[in-house]
């Protein structure tokens, strides 16, 4: 009669896995952690009787609790308390933490002569302490003779000083994963952009250059301050259902409103209906100013960002005067370098963004000729090395911008 084998299954392997070399790697690693115990009226504590103990405070290392015990008059019996005895003991619930151990009695003369009972230093040879349970103990029964800690530097003014330092081994295996759960990217963005593309629950609307947007309260005042202050602070509108915007055009509002939902900028060409290459750099400036306005500083960084990499002659003076109203510093450097170079100052002087710059911010004219000094003070410098110089109308990184007339 043949037998029936019954063999316990294995978990199949992965395709990606079966036959394949792996590897993993355990991991040690100590977490370490120190208390300083004060004994003070030590006199006092003398006739406790043996086994009576004084403990710290609890202190946490590793996950794990612990407590310094001190024996006045020794831990054993057989001792006949002439040694004091000096423990720690694991204070939370644990099996077979493994951990190392220092016990330092300070020399409170100031020479530095402290009695250390350290587990630290030998390591390698017997390894960390295992304690079994809660309540289990590491240290010395006869950690010092009375007579003689009596007579020591380490009992002062009726007390003692002593130092315990604990720290838990543990460890963990590192290995390939074979298993994973894909998280899709957050679409908060999506979802607050859907509730201003539907218009669903809106509380207040913004009359905007004959053009009315609907938009809701608690929205608007999680992203901007200015907002915040205007429909909910001490001085808020008393018409918060409809408020009139003075100052800025009806697709710039539009935009801005765009962004506060979904937290990205819109296509300019789409929202404007103007299909312009002029567009995104227009709209950029309208909506830096607007950023700046609002308090929305991730938007205006991004209007800097743009008008940054779009610095030409017909830009240039319109956006330096945008970055010096509006303390756009970064911005503000790299229109003053196109501009100084020679060449870029002589056309860029022509258009009416130059006039517009001059009328409006005097003082960065100032700054301008410094730039222009110092292109002129480098031209001569590489002159005279026999370098030919080159202006080609880099930006402050050194990327070559177009110069579009």
């Amino acid at each position: 009669m043949g037998r029936v084998l019954h063999e316990t299954p294995n978990p199949p392997l992965s395709s990606s896995t079966e036959g394949a070399t792996t590897s993993s790697t355990s991991v040690m690693k100590t977490l370490n952690g120190s208390h300083h115990f004060k004994i003070t009226g030590y006199s006092q504590s003398k006739g406790m009787g043996v086994g009576k103990y004084i403990a710290s405070d609890m202190f946490m290392v590793g996950g794990y609790l612990w407590a310094v015990y001190f024996y006045p008059d020794g831990k054993s019996p057989e001792d006949n308390t002439a040694y004091v005895s000096l423990f720690i003991a694991l204070a939370s619930e644990g099996t077979d933490v493994r951990a190392l151990f220092e016990l330092t009695l300070l020399d409170q003369s100031g020479k530095q002569r402290h009695k250390v009972h350290s587990h630290f230093g030998r390591t390698l040879e017997s390894g960390p302490y295992t304690l079994k349970y809660r309540g289990s103990m590491w240290g010395y029964k006869r950690f010092f003779r009375r007579t003689l800690l009596e007579q020591s530097d380490y009992l002062k003014n009726d007390c003692l000083s002593v130092h315990c330092s604990v720290g838990v081994v543990t460890s963990h295996t590192e290995g390939p994963k074979f298993y994973s759960i894909a998280v899709p990217p957050s679409r908060i963005g999506h979802h607050f952009g859907q509730l201003l593309k539907t218009g669903k629950g809106t509380d207040v609307s913004f009359e905007v250059d004959g053009e009315v947007f609907y938009a809701h309260k608690l929205v608007l005042a999680a992203r901007s301050p200015v907002f915040r202050a205007q429909l909910f602070g001490p001085m808020k509108e008393q018409n918060t259902k409809q408020i009139k915007v003075e100052d800025i055009e009806a697709p710039v509002f539009k935009a801005l409103l765009h962004f506060m939902y979904w937290d990205s900028l819109p296509d300019m060409q789409e929202l404007t209906g103007l299909d312009s290459k002029w567009v995104t750099t227009l709209m950029s400036q309208h909506l830096l100013a607007a950023a700046d306005r609002y308090g929305l500083e991730r938007l205006r960084l991004l209007c800097e960002s743009n008008l940054c990499e779009d610095v030409t002659i017909n830009t240039a003076a319109t956006t330096l005067a945008l970055a010096e109203q509006h303390h756009c510093f970064q911005l503000k450097a790299v229109c003053l370098k196109f501009v100084a170079v020679p060449e870029n100052l002589r056309a860029v002087m022509q258009t009416d963004g130059f006039v517009y710059l001059k009328e409006s911010c005097p003082s960065v004219m100032t700054e301008l000729l410094e730039y222009v000094a110092r292109v002129i003070e480098h031209s001569m410098y590489v002159c005279k090395h026999g370098i030919e110089p080159i202006f080609d109308g880099s930006d402050a990184n050194g990327r070559r911008v177009k110069q579009r007339l």
